[in-house]
């Protein structure tokens, strides 16, 4: 009787420990997913993720893909966008104050109440943008392709349009 309850206690324990195992080993060791966020300073690459209201400033992202990302309310200030590819992302309300998007590929981006103050955008795609009340004031607009895009409202006092190409098609001199 004793051997019986032994091997029975044994038995009892030995699945309770393999259970407690299985269960630690798929719960608690699983490594998080990177967020985002995480994802984009690793590999400069976040198309189409959701940054809404996200703090990037300073950061290099040169030649990152954000194409169709959601960066609303975000907070790019002195963030480095050089030739990045940002169409149709979503940056309504964003501060991209003195940000550098040299070259960078803005086609139909959402750019309504933008603030592009200071901004280097020299020889950047804004075709198509909606730049709605953004401010553009003493940002570097020279050589940038601007054809199509919608400036009502925006203030683009100061700005350097040298060279670039207005939403009529003409080129500014």
């Amino acid at each position: 009787m004793i051997n019986k309850k032994l091997a029975m206690f044994t038995r009892t324990t030995g699945t309770i420990s393999f259970l407690l195992l299985t269960i630690f080993v798929t719960f608690g060791c699983q490594k998080q997913a990177a967020s985002p966020l995480e994802t984009l300073q690793k590999t400069k690459q976040c198309p189409g993720c959701d940054l809404s209201a996200a703090k990037l400033s300073n950061l290099d992202l040169t030649s990152a893909n954000l194409n169709g990302a959601k960066l609303e309310g975000a907070v790019l200030e002195k963030v480095k966008l050089n030739e990045a590819l940002l169409d149709s992302v979503n940056l309504k309300g964003a501060n991209l104050k003195a940000a550098s998007l040299e070259k960078a590929g803005l086609f139909g981006a959402d750019l309504t109440n933008a603030d592009l103050s200071n901004a280097n955008l020299k020889g950047a795609f804004l075709r198509g943008a909606k730049l709605n009340n953004a401010n553009l004031s003493n940002a570097d607009l020279s050589e940038t392709d601007l054809n199509s895009a919608d400036l009502t409202g925006a203030n683009l006092k100061g700005a350097n349009l040298k060279g670039a190409i207005m939403p009529d098609g003409t080129i500014k001199n």
